[in-house]
Order: C-alpha cells, then sequence, then structure tokens
C-alpha cells in the first residue's frame, strides 16, 4: 500500500481512537463469560468490543452493532517492513500479495501435478538469487518463465477473489505497513459460515503459485512509487528521522535489488514465523451476534498452533541535537516537510502528540489554521501527528505562494511550534478540541467500518482500549503550562529532519525493468473442490430494502422552497444542505466566492473569530459549487443547531469585501494553478474531459489570467450575499422532524418572496466519439498512464441491470477479466479497469472508459492487450455466474440511509426515475445470460472508436506506436487548462 496513505488511515485512525464518549464516563477493564467463553470488555464502551484470547492465543475482537446487515472484517498480523529480513526487504509486501493465490485446496485444478513444478521454481529461484552473471540469470529466468508457464495450467487465478465476489463481499483487498499486514473484507452478514471456512483455509497452508506473474505486479508498484514525489518524501524523511529503527532503514515496498532477487524459500519462512495464533487477531464489527460467532471462529481457526514469535529489536534512536536536511527531486511542485521524532502509541506522550496535531490542525481553529491557512501565508500547510508502535512522529508540511522560498515556508511553520512553547494559543483551544472529540465519537460509531478499523489499528499497535476511551477525559484536564512544557520537551528548535522536497530531475531513480513474461493460463472455467464445497454451503437469505421517496423522505416547505428531510434517530448529529441546481456553468466566478468566504468576516466578528465560534461548538461549514451544483454544507451537534445556522447566515449575508484577503487568494490561486499544470492527476482530467467534450470543455471553463487579474472583491460579495435570493432547496438529516427543522429554519433562512433563477453562461455537450485519435500530454515520468474514452447513447434506464453485471463480469474488481487477463495472466499493470458509465442526468450520454498504468516499456503490449478485451469479450460460465451472485447478494445487503436516502432520491429526479433503480436490477440481472452481456459488450465496445488520454514521458513512448492506435494530437498545458 501507498506510504502516503497509509499514513493518512493511521492518522484518521489515531483521531477516531483517542476519543472518549460524548460525557465523562468510567472505563474500566472487566471480565465476563457467555456461552462458554471469557471476554474481556471496557464498561461504557461506545463500540461494545469484546475482546477474546483463544486458547492457541488468537486474538479475537467482535463489535456487533445492527444498523446493517454487513460485516466488516479484518484479520490482521503484527508483522510488517520493520520485520523484513534486512536481505529481503519488501517481504512482507509480497507475502501480502501471495495470500491470494490459494492454498493446494483452492487455487488449484491438479495440485498433485502442480506441486513437482512449484517445486522446480521454488529452486531456480534460490539459484536465481545466487548468480550474479547477468547472461546466466537470464537463462535461469528464461527457465522460470518456461516451468511457471506449464505450471499455470494447473492453477485456478483469482479462485479467492471468486469465492468472496460470489458472497458479495465489498473491499476484498490488504495492505502492509511499518508493522502490520491486514486482509479486509465487508461481507454480508448471512455469510459469516462461508467467510470463516475460506479465512481458515487461506492461512492455514498458502501456496505461492503464479509468483513470478504477482512479481511482476510488485515491480509496477515499485515503479507507480518512483513516479510518487510524496512517497519518496516521506521514504527520505523516515530514513532521516530513524537512521537506527527499521521505520527508516526498510522500506515496505523494498529496495530495486531485493525486488529483483525474491527467495520463496524466505517469504514462507516468514509466514511459518509470524502468521501464528498468538501474533494474530480477528477484527469484526457489524450485524452478528457475538456469543454465536466467537463459537463459528474458535471451531474453523482451533488447528493453529502458537509459537514463539522472534524477538525483535528496536531500534533505539538517538537524540537529534541539530537540524537534519535532505533534498528529493521530482517533477510536482515544491514543498516542505518537518518531522519530529516522539514516543511509541501505547506511551501517554503518544495521546497528547494527537492534542498537539489538532491544536495546530484542527481544519478551522488550530495554529496553522488561522495564522498561515487563513492569513493565506502559504499555498497549503498543515501538521499531523503518525503513531507507530516504537515511535511516533509529527510531521508539518507547506507549500510556498509565489516568490517564496521553501526556507521561508519553514520558518514560518517553526512559529508556530514556538507559539505552542510560549503559550500563545487560546485559552478555551483545548476545551473546543474536547468538544470536537465528543462529536467525533459520535460519527467514528455511526459506521461499522470505522469501528473495525479503530479496533484494527488499537490491536496492531498494542494501544489499551481503555486508554484510547479515556483520551477526551485525559486532555481536558491539562493546562496551558502542561502544553507549554510537553512542547519545550518534543518540539524544539534544532530537534527536526526537513525535507526539501525540489522540481527537477530525480537523478536516483532505478527502474525495475520489464522482464520476459510469457502469458500464463488463468483457467477461468475451472473450479477447484473446496470452492464447490463452500457454494454448497447453506445461508439464509437476506431481504433487500428499497428506498419508498414518498414514505422515506419528509417534505415540507420553507417559504417557497422545498425542504427534503430524513430523521436521525441514532445520534445527536445533523448535517444540513442548501442545494442550488447551479453551478460553474451559471457563473465561472461562483466557486471562487464560494472559496473566497472562508477568508472574510463581518462587521463585528474577524474571520479567525468566525473560525473560532464554529470550532467551539464543534460545527462547520463548507460552500462547494461544482459545474452545474452548488451545495452548501452544514453539520454539527443538535444542540448547536440554531447558533450554528444563524452563525453562518450572518456571515454569507453580512460578509465584508476585503481586498487584502483577495489579492492574496488571487496570488495563492495563481500559484495553486500553476502546481495543477506539474501535476499527472491534473493533466489527465483535463484530457479526459476535452475527450468527453472537445476543446473547449467543464475542465478548463476557468477565468483566464487576464479575467483573474481583473476580479474585483466586489464581485464575489455580490455573488455571496446575493446567492439564497436564487433558487434552492434545502436538505435535513438530524433528530429533528422535518416540520421541526422548519421552525427552527424559520426565523434564521429568511428569503424573498420570489426566489430568481441563475442564467446559464455556458452549456457544455459531450461530443461525438466519431474517430479514433490520441490525446498526448508530456509527463516526466517511469510509467505510462492511458485512459479509453468513448462518448456513447443518451441515458437508458432500461439497461442498468445489464450494465451493473456487466462490470461486475467485465472490469470492475480483482476477479474481472479484465484484472485476470491484463494483471494476472500478462503482468502488464499494477492498475487497471474498464466501466461503462451512466450519466448523472437524463440528458448527458453514457461513457466506456478503460484505464492501464503500465511501464512505459510495457506501452505497446499494454494497449494491445485492452483493445483484445474491448473487442472480444472472453467467456466464462463459471465467472458470469460468480458475478450474478455477488452482485444480487450486494444489492439484498446494501442499506442506504441518513442523508444518503435524500441525495438517492436527488439522483433518481435528475434521470428521470420515481423509484428506486436498484430493485430493477435485483429482479432483473439473473435473468440475464452470457450471450445479453456479449451482445452488450458487442453494440458498446467492438469495433468502436475510442479517445486514446495518455500522459507519459515523450522521452519513453514512442510516437509512431502511438500512431498506430489513431491519430495524434499532442496537447500543450495551456490547451488542457485554459490558462
Amino acid at each position: 500500500m501507498n506510504l502516503l496513505k497509509r499514513i493518512t488511515i493511521a492518522t484518521s485512525i489515531a483521531a477516531a481512537s483517542f476519543t472518549g464518549y460524548v460525557h465523562a464516563q468510567d472505563f474500566q477493564w472487566k471480565e465476563a463469560t457467555a456461552n462458554g467463553y471469557t471476554y474481556r470488555y471496557v464498561t461504557n464502551d461506545p463500540t461494545a468490543a469484546r475482546y477474546y484470547k483463544l486458547k492457541n492465543g488468537l486474538t479475537v475482537i467482535l463489535s456487533p452493532t445492527k444498523k446493517d446487515p454487513r460485516i466488516q472484517t479484518y484479520i490482521a498480523t503484527k508483522a510488517g517492513s520493520k520485520t523484513d529480513p534486512a536481505d529481503h526487504t519488501g517481504l512482507a509486501h509480497y507475502l501480502e500479495h501471495m495470500l491470494f493465490k490459494g492454498t493446494d485446496k483452492f487455487g488449484s485444478k491438479d495440485w498433485a501435478k502442480e506441486k513437482p513444478l512449484l517445486d522446480q521454481i521454488d529452486a531456480l529461484y534460490e539459484k536465481y538469487n545466487q548468480t550474479k552473471d547477468e547472461a546466466k540469470r537470464k537463462e535461469i529466468y528464461k527457465e522460470i518463465d518456461k516451468v511457471s508457464g506449464e505450471a499455470a495450467k494447473y492453477a485456478i487465478a483469482n479462485e479467492y477473489d471468486k469465492m468472496m465476489s460470489g458472497m458479495g463481499a465489498d473491499g476484498t483487498n490488504a495492505f502492509t505497513s511499518f508493522e502490520q499486514t491486514v486482509y479486509t473484507e465487508d461481507i454480508p452478514s448471512n455469510v459469516t459460515d462461508k467467510f470463516l471456512a475460506v479465512q481458515a483455509e487461506r492461512f492455514r497452508q498458502p501456496i505461492l503459485r503464479l509468483f513470478h506473474t504477482e512479481l511482476e505486479a510488485v515491480y509496477e508498484e515499485k515503479n507507480r512509487g518512483l513516479d510518487n514525489d510524496s512517497r519518496k518524501v516521506y521514504e527520505a524523511m523516515f530514513a532521516a528521522i530513524f537512521p537506527n529503527n527499521n521505520y527508516g532503514k526498510q522500506t515496505t515496498i523494498g529496495t530495486v535489488e531485493h525486488l529483483k532477487n525474491p527467495s520463496l524459500k524466505a517469504i514462507r519462512e516468514y509466514f511459518n514465523n509470524y502468521y501464528v495464533p498468538n501474533n494474530m487477531g480477528i477484527i469484526m464489527s457489524g450485524d452478528f451476534n457475538p456469543d454465536e460467532m466467537i463459537v463459528k471462529i474458535d471451531k474453523e481457526f482451533s488447528y493453529m498452533k502458537p509459537k514463539e514469535i522472534p524477538a525483535y529489536t528496536v531500534g533505539q534512536e538517538q537524540p537529534i541535537t541539530a537540524p537534519i536536511t535532505k533534498e528529493v527531486f521530482g517533477p510536482n511542485p515544491e514543498n516542505i516537510t518537518i518531522g519530529f521524532r516522539f514516543p511509541g502509541a501505547t506511551t501517554r506522550d503518544a495521546r497528547l502528540l494527537n492534542l498537539i496535531g489538532s491544536m495546530l490542525t484542527n481544519g478551522q481553529a488550530g495554529l496553522i489554521d488561522l495564522d498561515l491557512v487563513k492569513k493565506q501565508k502559504l499555498l497549503a500547510a498543515y501538521a499531523f501527528p503518525y503513531v507507530l508502535k516504537d515511535y511516533s512522529v509529527l510531521f508539518l508540511q507547506g507549500n510556498p505562494t509565489e516568490g517564496q522560498s521553501l526556507d521561508q515556508v519553514k520558518t514560518l511553520l517553526l512559529q508556530e511550534i514556538d507559539k505552542l512553547r510560549k503559550g500563545e494559543f487560546s485559552d478555551d483551544l483545548i476545551q473546543s478540541i474536547v468538544n470536537n472529540e465528543r462529536k467525533n465519537i459520535i460519527q467514528n460509531n455511526e459506521k461499522y467500518s470505522s469501528r473495525a478499523s479503530t479496533l484494527m489499528d488499537e490491536f496492531t499497535s498494542d494501544i489499551d482500549h481503555k486508554a484510547a476511551l479515556e483520551y477526551v477525559e485525559e486532555i481536558s484536564k491539562l493546562t496551558k503550562k502542561d502544553i507549554m512544557d510537553f512542547a519545550s520537551k518534543y518540539l524544539q528548535d534544532n530537534n527536526y529532519v526537513a525535507i526539501y522536497k525540489r522540481k527537477g530531475e530525480d537523478k536516483n531513480i532505478v527502474k525495475v525493468d520489464k522482464p520476459t513474461i510469457t502469458p500464463v493460463s488463468v483457467n477461468r472455467d475451472d473450479q477447484s473442490p473446496f470452492l464447490k464445497k463452500i457454494n454448497e454451503m447453506p445461508e439464509s437469505a437476506i431481504a433487500p430494502v428499497w428506498l419508498n421517496f414518498d414514505k422515506d423522505i419528509a417534505k415540507n416547505k420553507l417559504g417557497g422552497i422545498d425542504v427534503l428531510s430524513v430523521k436521525n434517530t441514532d445520534n445527536e448529529l445533523f448535517r444540513l444542505y442548501y442545494h442550488f441546481d447551479s453551478g460553474k456553468w451559471n457563473n465561472k466566478m461562483l466557486p471562487l466566492a464560494a472559496e473566497y468566504l472562508q477568508y472574510l468576516g463581518t462587521k463585528n466578528k474577524s474571520s479567525e473569530t468566525i473560525s473560532k465560534e464554529f470550532y467551539k461548538l464543534a460545527s462547520s461549514f463548507s460552500v462547494g459549487a461544482g459545474n452545474e451544483e452548488t451545495y452548501v454544507t452544514i453539520e454539527g451537534l443538535n444542540e448547536n443547531f440554531d447558533k450554528t445556522l444563524a452563525l453562518f447566515e450572518d456571515l454569507i449575508k453580512n460578509c465584508e469585501a476585503d481586498q487584502a484577503a483577495l489579492d492574496s487568494y488571487k496570488a495563492r490561486l495563481k500559484k495553486a494553478r500553476a502546481n495543477a499544470k506539474q501535476n499527472k492527476g491534473s493533466i489527465m482530467a483535463g484530457l479526459r474531459s476535452y475527450a468527453q467534450y472537445g476543446p473547449q470543455n467543464p475542465f478548463n471553463n476557468v477565468l483566464t489570467d487576464a479575467e483573474l487579474d481583473a476580479l474585483k472583491a466586489e464581485d464575489l460579495i455580490k455573488i455571496l450575499h446575493d446567492l439564497f435570493n436564487y433558487k434552492h432547496k434545502v436538505l435535513y438529516y438530524g433528530p429533528k422532524s422535518g416540520s421541526e427543522a422548519v421552525a427552527s429554519l424559520t426565523p434564521i433562512h429568511k428569503l424573498p418572496t420570489t426566489l430568481k433563477d441563475m442564467p446559464k453562461s455556458k452549456t457544455f455537450t459531450q461530443v461525438p466519439t466519431d474517430k479514433t485519435k490520441v490525446l498526448f500530454a508530456h509527463y516526466d515520468m517511469v510509467q505510462a498512464e492511458v485512459f479509453w474514452v468513448r462518448n456513447g447513447e443518451q441515458y437508458n434506464a432500461t439497461i442498468t441491470p445489464t450494465v451493473s453485471l456487466f462490470n461486475n463480469y467485465f472490469g470492475g474488481g480483482m476477479g474481472s477479466i479484465v484484472f485476470q487477463t491484463i494483471r494476472e495472466s500478462k503482468a502488464l499493470a499494477y492498475s487497471t479497469y474498464s466501466y461503462f458509465s451512466l450519466p448523472s442526468k437524463k440528458e448527458d450520454k453514457d461513457m466506456i472508459t478503460a484505464y492501464v498504468g503500465t511501464q512505459a516499456d510495457k506501452f505497446n503490449e499494454s494497449t494491445t492487450a485492452m483493445n483484445e478485451l474491448l473487442t472480444t469479450l472472453p467467456q466464462s460460465q463459471q465467472l458470469f455466474e460468480t458475478a450474478k451472485s455477488g452482485l444480487k447478494k450486494s444489492i439484498a445487503s446494501e442499506r442506504i440511509t441518513q442523508d444518503g436516502i435524500i441525495f438517492t432520491y436527488l439522483r433518481a429526479q435528475k434521470l428521470g426515475n420515481s423509484t428506486d433503480i436498484r430493485k430493477n436490477v435485483y429482479d432483473q440481472a439473473p435473468q440475464l445470460s452470457f450471450a445479453d452481456i456479449n451482445s452488450f459488450h458487442d453494440k458498446e465496445m467492438k469495433g468502436k472508436n475510442f479517445t486514446y488520454c495518455i500522459v507519459a514521458s515523450q522521452d519513453k513512448v514512442n510516437e509512431a506506436d502511438m500512431k498506430k492506435l489513431g491519430e495524434v494530437k499532442k496537447l500543450n498545458l495551456n490547451e488542457i487548462f485554459g490558462y
């Protein structure tokens, strides 16, 4: 998994974990026995989590909640990249990939014939690793490729994914980090017997089959990382801040040298050492009876035998006594990241680090929020804690505005740290954080998936659940002096690491070259006896629940506008939206006015004061203007509903022009626009919009540089003051009934007698894909990214069941035809997919897309492979039946709730649908035959024109190769971005 992504996840988990209940509670560990099993629990725990320890040492954490008939599951091992052998880095991550390949019971059509060939491959890899002569290595690899092809004839690729998909599972995946490897599934609650049987078998005796094609997928993942400047920054940071600990000495993906010399023997040894019950946990949250579930888990996993886990020596770090600076180069815009080292997750200081993170950045009233973001001193700035077992880190990151040096950015960030040391922060900041943490605990426990994620992370980090629950009470007792002392101890003016991300060529990149791989068989239509046994296991049906838009939504009036509401019967949270059927297409300045609002105050209150007041109320607002819709979103606690709405109404109706704020905003916007031209994701988004709509498109429908220069504060203020004079709706989800919400809104949200329509200044229409062509944009990168785009026919609701089943079968997951062929069989990409997308409104057209992210030297093979699939749909009756079964079970167990009901209704209205379209899919998709989706494929894809959107280095992808696909048009950045 991407390191930066993992950091984001871990940070959110930490924030969620370290929360108490809404009011001060007495949290105590207790013990109880039910159904013959003893478990521990914490009193007043809102997750109602039970902690079991089975006889073999396996930890089981169960958190029941009945809201949805689904269960989020994690099977976690307390091992990751920090426990990789020093001479085989990346091994834990390799193993994670291989645990999707099956055992001697599934994933093979003839284990007796497959095993001798796998033993040969095992021996060949050991020989390959010990051979230094490159010519001899190539010969050995040829033999590996040959024998692997023979072995693959007996392998059933993705049989694990087929089983999970057939159960109706979502989110089949896994991730590896420093000290955890976690396998994740979201399953319907009626398939737990099947799920546990599959998982118990999965970890019994994993077989390392289809290894060389999966290894190539890891190579692709490594090369993607080489194109990711953020990843390189964090790897440089960890190497500098942890020179003695494995956090810094070893990366999750591993070194190129180790990637090129894998050892199946070492991988198997790693599994035997760390995948033992006393080092693993099963974490589940959702709709189940814990008394029954623990019996089932024990029955399936009791075969596991405990064993002593290899001793891990924590690399002890010496104090940093002088700033350490490093540089990272790459094509993305410049920034600086600063890191301070802290103690590990189980300590009180790690919990206080989380508070420090909130004091610096909380999105509204942190020191960095108010001093650097609100005052627009930097293009972007934030702080966040990353809590790990051995040590933790406080990260600060800043992006410069035009003309700013990275040293100036660093100075501004460190000044905020100095304010913590000196106590130069609001006296009520800690209490405001407490208020928001109390709200966070409610939000975190709304969803079964969030509960499970929190409990899983606590398990792998050895965090005491009781201590986590006591966090709010703990920080509520802290004084300003406590914070000053803590900051002075850990956040000094010389004990940090600073990573300067410079724009320029990275001369240290060592790409993992493409090995020669002969495509292998995937045997789509074969089934192991184990899969058949799983499919034959009984399961009780879950009855689907359809939305009834007339009954599920209360419809009221506030003056002349509609109020659509759904009552929150679970907790005290509310979310209110003012929804406008107008956006950037009506007025290009609307998105700018929406963003400008956050920097404005009123006659009586500064912008900073308003932010503090919202945060103190544990409330927030945002204004987002899309192409054709604008949303004002306000959320918080019901007890502060009137105060929160009144605060926002006062701001938007009485905000005052601030020319200095506009000047700063324009300067930052220009810098952000320049930075977007250096971002490959933004460039690709522009190409795709160009492919859909032509040269003038929604992506480049922005103010020109001249229009931006001419923009006046009064222009934006007028838009804001006038906003509620235009037609809009109120959408409300909260504890009030519809009539109660109207009663509260009436004195606050005052409306004119007549509301205006906002005229459209621009309308964009999808252009016919009348010929095959290539849109190319150069970007200095290792990989090549290719999107296929085709505009189809106008929306037709009757094809929705066919589309849903087709996507499930063809390109929508790890068991799909596209993934199996391009990644599993041919090892051409780490990420690949294809979808038929229905539009968001009935006037628009369908869109067919496909994607391959591949090494540039595989460009021809990858595009050829995808085009073959777009031309001829491979048939697999077994995969087709799995797609049908999974689709039906997924819909049956899906529950659209809360404000999701309102948004589903609005989407249905735009498409001209008066009922829940899912019922059509549920009823009709199971009746479809393969011939039906094959005809659909032929009609929509076979022999059709596509626009290829390609972002790659012009030095690595040959123009002549692109011309084989179609007429090539090289777009410059001004054409793409419109400025």
